[in-house]
């Protein structure tokens, strides 16, 4: 097990909040979800906000935990774990502010393929790792759902 300095500590755990919570306030002016007719199961506005907060910490505490309980270099994991949050992102831009509908639905697939693939990677060294980040693939894929239904019926 490594020993992390506090501030390592500090930015594994929360990253992917702060990321979000700036994603969050660049796009708060172009939602448009209420406004778009929605496919079955779509849920009302005030859950996402709380879905993804809690997905966030559960990304950045199994970050940290990967790290923390890895020896070897995990520059593979880093790359993909990092490029999943930069594609996570993106598709809020994409989706709500560029309002690109067809383009949000490859570019979630690709979150989806790149999250099935950090989970993978994680596995193979830190297991709590890996299953701390299934609500997050499970919410994706619902996602992946919603942008197609989306999409179809606008």
């Amino acid at each position: 097990m490594k020993k992390i300095k506090f501030g390592k500590t500090l930015f594994y755990l929360f990253f992917p909040l702060l990321l979000g919570g700036i994603v969050g306030f660049f796009i708060s002016g172009s939602m448009d979800y209420t406004n778009l007719n929605q496919p079955p199961f779509a849920p009302p506005k005030i859950i996402f906000p709380i879905a993804w907060t809690i997905l966030y910490l559960l990304m950045g505490i199994s970050y940290y935990l990967f790290q923390k309980n890895t020896k070897t270099e995990n520059k593979q994991e880093a790359i993909v774990y990092y490029v999943q949050l930069f594609v996570n992102a993106l598709w809020s831009i994409i989706f709500f502010v560029w309002k690109w509908r067809l383009f949000a639905i490859i570019w979630i697939v690709l979150l989806d393929l790149l999250v099935l693939l950090m989970i993978g990677l994680f596995y193979r060294k830190v297991k709590i790792s890996a299953y701390l980040n299934i609500p997050y693939l499970l919410w994706i894929l619902f996602a992946t759902y919603l942008t197609i239904g989306i999409y179809l019926l606008n």
